[in-house]
């Protein structure tokens, strides 16, 4: 079984352009963040869209493999070009998509842009997912530290987006990972693992007994840290609770 929360925030934004949901059936479940471009009209729409296309092609049957979340982003893909024809105010709305589908004991995700997976488990944090951005570039190169992406003046600049129209283009985990009770997830965008550590979401699951209290410590980090003029963040936590 699953234990989940989540929480989105305006910011220091007139808009909030990010947008998560979930839905889950039995031991059956799939999670969505997004996160809309702001520099371009519709951000809101996008990033809503997208999450609602995905929520509207999964069926609980779904088995957690790679064509499962190829197909619910390429989904969301769609959507968004289907607005952008027939509204021309949203021609260019873009956003990110990290999306996380749970069967049973298996995991599944994909994303596109630079909203983050992290998985953890007893030892700490397993895995984090790479943005697909000009600063990850930047560092698969050994020109920065993945720590230095933060507040790199290049960070907003996505090499990716739900929505381009030369396509989308997913990573999505190459074979199903298994999961078990105690595992737990952490989906987030931009404006909210830029004030938040890895080590310090390590130091917070710890401490916290539910998905809600995990988001709450981190959240105080975050609060702690913004200037008033921050970006909408958007996080969503999982807990893996039974078999």
């Amino acid at each position: 079984m699953f234990e989940s929360a989540s929480i989105s925030k305006i910011g220091g934004r007139k808009e909030n352009q990010d947008y998560c949901d979930s839905k889950v059936v039995d031991y059956t479940g799939v999670w969505i963040v997004a996160d809309g471009l702001g520099g371009h009209r519709g951000g809101a729409v996008a990033s809503q869209s997208a999450v609602q296309a995905i929520l509207d092609s999964w069926h609980s049957e779904a088995d957690s493999i790679p064509q499962t979340i190829d197909n619910l982003i390429n989904a969301a893909h769609v959507a968004i070009l289907k607005q952008q024809n027939t509204n021309p105010q949203l021609s260019t709305m873009r956003t990110t998509v990290v999306a996380l589908h749970i069967a049973k004991d298996k995991a599944i995700w994909g994303h596109v842009g630079d909203s983050r997976l992290y998985y953890f488990n007893g030892c700490g944090l397993i895995f984090q997912t790479k943005d697909h951005s000009v600063t990850q570039v930047m560092v698969d190169a050994g020109e920065i530290t993945r720590e230095q992406i933060r507040y790199h003046e290049d960070r907003n600049r996505l090499l990716r987006a739900v929505g381009n129209p030369d396509g989308v283009k997913p990573t999505i985990l190459e074979l199903p990972q298994p999961v078990k009770p105690g595992d737990a997830f952490l989906m987030c965008t931009d404006g909210f693992w830029e004030y938040v550590t890895e080590a310090e979401m390590v130091v917070d699951l710890a401490k916290s007994n539910t998905t809600t209290e995990w988001l709450e410590r981190m959240e105080l980090r975050l609060i702690a840290r913004v200037s008033g003029d921050n970006d909408n963040y958007t996080a969503l936590a999982v807990f893996i609770t039974g078999e």
